[in-house]
């Protein structure tokens, strides 16, 4: 990846959103759909209405042939729409659960499977059941793809102008992915996957009748939203299959912590948690761990040893590298 030409593609696709954002009057997320369509559909603007106008059409379709020359590849255009939203999310209201996952736990989730995977031949169906604006499974995709792995995507969300976005990225980095639009919480029309992954929203979720068919629903007041999540998704693994949920620290600690406590020892086995660097979270409240739950089946067990791990660090090297040797150790000593 070419720093220089990201940050020269970078300037020239955020010029082509703003004069599509002006000219249609619509949101900065709008027109970055819009744009990412018109790339798609042979880098000519959509003209409806008469809306953009002549000039604006003339200025944004020579920002894409300029846009095109650069020759990017494929990881060059996901890190390129990553950095555009990324920039998008600061000048317009966007709530914490619908911020984009960062590549950096992205490529932790990429290693993770890569880890868990028995035969690098077998191809692999990836469910990610909050996709929200897509970065976390496009990261996940990709990257294994360029190692050489056969993989496919699935994608829920409920959020219409989320998955739009997530749509128009797919195509534009030519990444097949099936995409559902409707609540994650109920029944669902996605086959079982071998590793359903998900950056869980936090919060409540408010149809408490549809959170009683849950394990982990609460009686006293409306359930946490993250735990019905991950009871769901368990359910869209097939035997012996990972889910790898990004989740708050304290997960087991909150109130409704024992609900999802019971669950877990009930219905899957949890492998690891990973309690990511501090440095990347606002507040201690904020901070996030990784947790990797196993489905279970007659082929697998509870792990003698749950991986408890802290990451000290994503920009120091040799850090990392220490963590993916623990990981490995412990992979090789316990399942």
């Amino acid at each position: 990846m070419n720093p220089e030409k990201i940050e020269t593609a970078f300037s020239l696709m955020e010029e082509a959103i703003i004069a599509l954002q002006r000219s249609l009057g619509t949101s900065f997320f709008d027109a970055y759909i819009e744009n990412t369509e018109n790339l798609v559909d042979n880098a000519k603007v959509r003209v409806l209405d008469q809306q953009p106008d002549e000039a604006t059409v003339k200025k944004v379709e020579a920002l894409y042939q300029k846009l095109l020359d650069l020759k990017l590849e494929k990881e060059d255009w996901r890190k390129l729409t990553q950095l555009i939203l990324l920039k998008g999310s600061k000048t317009e209201s966007i709530q914490p659960n619908h911020q984009l996952t960062p590549d950096s736990i992205g490529f932790l989730f990429v290693f993770l499977i890569e880890q868990l995977t028995l035969k690098k031949e077998q191809p692999l169906e990836i469910l990610d059941i909050t996709v929200g604006m897509g970065n976390l499974l496009l990261t996940t995709l990709i990257n294994l793809q360029a190692a050489n792995y056969s993989v496919k995507g699935v994608g829920v969300d409920n959020d219409e102008t989320l998955l739009a976005v997530t749509a128009a990225d797919s195509i534009l980095v030519d990444e097949d992915i099936k995409l559902f639009h409707q609540d994650s919480l109920q029944d669902l029309l996605v086959d079982p996957a071998d590793y359903v992954i998900g950056d869980l929203p936090v919060g409540y979720y408010p149809n408490d009748q549809q959170a009683k068919k849950f394990a982990t629903h609460s009686e006293k007041e409306h359930s946490y939203a993250h735990h019905l999540l991950m009871e769901q998704a368990m359910n869209y693994v097939k035997p012996d299959g990972f889910g790898i949920f990004l989740v708050p620290s304290n997960f087991l600690e909150t109130e409704q912590g024992p609900l999802l406590q019971k669950w877990l020892k009930d219905e899957v086995f949890l492998q690891g948690i990973i309690q990511l660097p501090n440095d990347l979270f606002m507040s201690e409240h904020s901070r996030k761990s990784i947790i990797l739950l196993q489905k279970k089946s007659e082929m697998t067990e509870q792990a003698e040893k749950v991986l408890l791990v802290h990451l000290p660090s994503l920009k120091d090297p040799n850090q990392v590298t220490e963590f993916f040797k623990k990981f490995e150790d412990w992979k090789s000593s316990n399942l």
